[in-house]
């Protein structure tokens, strides 16, 4: 295997995984922004105000991308899978 096939392979693993994970670390980072926000506005300091809201979301949310998740990750290890019964790897 030369380095430039090495360099792709990573590059897929990157992208793929970056595409797996934005569904949960958006609707995090939403739900963590429209709680700073509730926090700010009502002064109310308590931490696990923080956390279960965003926990559920968390959960419903890997809940629903799940299909996405799996399809990704699928095309990815089938293009590995491929690559190493070519012997390309």
């Amino acid at each position: 295997m030369d380095p430039v096939s090495a360099y792709e392979i990573i590059q897929q693993t990157l992208i793929a995984t970056l595409l797996a994970s934005a569904p949960v670390l958006v609707v995090a980072l939403g739900v963590g922004l429209v709680i700073a926000f509730f926090q700010a506005l009502t002064q109310i300091q308590e931490m696990t105000l923080t956390f279960v809201p965003k926990i559920a979301a968390i959960f419903v949310t890997v809940a629903l991308s799940l299909p996405f998740i799996f399809s990704t990750l699928t095309r990815l290890s089938d293009r590995v899978f491929d690559l190493i019964a070519n012997g390309g790897v």
